[in-house]
């Protein structure tokens, strides 16, 4: 069999797997809608813009920590499991090689993601009334997700290496999710709100410009005045996820071992 297929197969009993588990699953897709529906409900901020509201803000942003927190997460979390209790020791036995064993995991995330994703957005347009946008923004949607979903993806990979026990992995992986957050404009918004150093950090991890993405996508064009910059910045999005791509790529490369360095 093919690496292709050998990830597809393996990335079936990875979906299979998480199905199983209705603990995961209501996690996973309930916390984001949740935390949806309490901040577009509490908050009720109004902008220079008729018609959108902090509903709308929040529904956009919160795609962005939907994927960091399913993709980085999930990533994580599972490949600290699978090292710890053997998985990945036995799977090493067998004709699948690491770049197949990835390739299962990233079909994995790549599913809950869309699913969560759909979720959010049917959420957005159907409880808080926010409009779905043109066509030309839904091209932009594509690659602003895809190059968000790669790189929370690949870096929730690498700091699994650092990851000694499966059962702290949640602990680990969720301290720069939600510091992030808060920085990045996810939670508070308009981002220039924050004191100007924050912005300067935050605008080296990625979260700040996914979350700025969806924005772009799903709000009027005269809400860039809101942003750091005063403009979407879609040249510096593009560069600024595929940098952190190829930078999580080269960190899964040194980085991965099929069994825990200390065993």
């Amino acid at each position: 069999m093919s690496t292709l297929s050998l990830g597809v197969s393996r990335g079936h009993v990875e979906l299979l797997q998480f199905l199983r588990d209705r603990t995961a699953m209501v996690f996973t897709f309930a916390f984001p809608v949740m935390l949806l529906l309490l901040f577009g409900t509490i908050f009720s901020d109004s902008y220079d813009q008729p018609g959108v509201t902090a509903a709308h803000v929040f529904s956009a942003s919160m795609l962005a920590y939907g994927i960091l927190t399913t993709a980085f997460v999930t990533m994580g979390s599972g490949l600290a499991m699978d090292r710890e209790d053997g998985t990945l020791k036995r799977l090493h036995g067998t004709p699948i090689s690491a770049t197949s064993y990835v390739l299962g995991k990233l079909l994995l995330v790549l599913a809950l993601v869309v699913a969560e994703a759909v979720l959010l957005i049917a959420v957005g347009t159907l409880v808080f009334d926010m409009s779905l946008p043109d066509a030309s923004h839904w091209l932009a949607f594509v690659w602003i997700f895809l190059l968000s979903v790669t790189s929370s993806s690949l870096l929730g990979m690498a700091v699994s290496a650092i990851v000694k026990h499966a059962r702290t992995a949640g602990a680990i992986l969720n301290v720069p999710v939600v510091a992030l957050q808060f920085i990045s404009g996810v939670f508070i918004y308009p981002v220039i709100q924050l004191p100007s150093w924050l912005i300067t950090v935050s605008s080296i991890f990625p979260v700040k410009w996914m979350a700025q993405g969806f924005r772009y996508v799903f709000l009027p064009d005269g809400m860039r005045v809101n942003e750091a910059a005063g403009q979407w910045e879609l040249g510096r999005i593009a560069l600024v996820l595929g940098a952190w791509c190829v930078v999580g790529l080269v960190l899964c490369l040194v980085t991965f071992r099929w069994t825990r360095p200390d065993k």
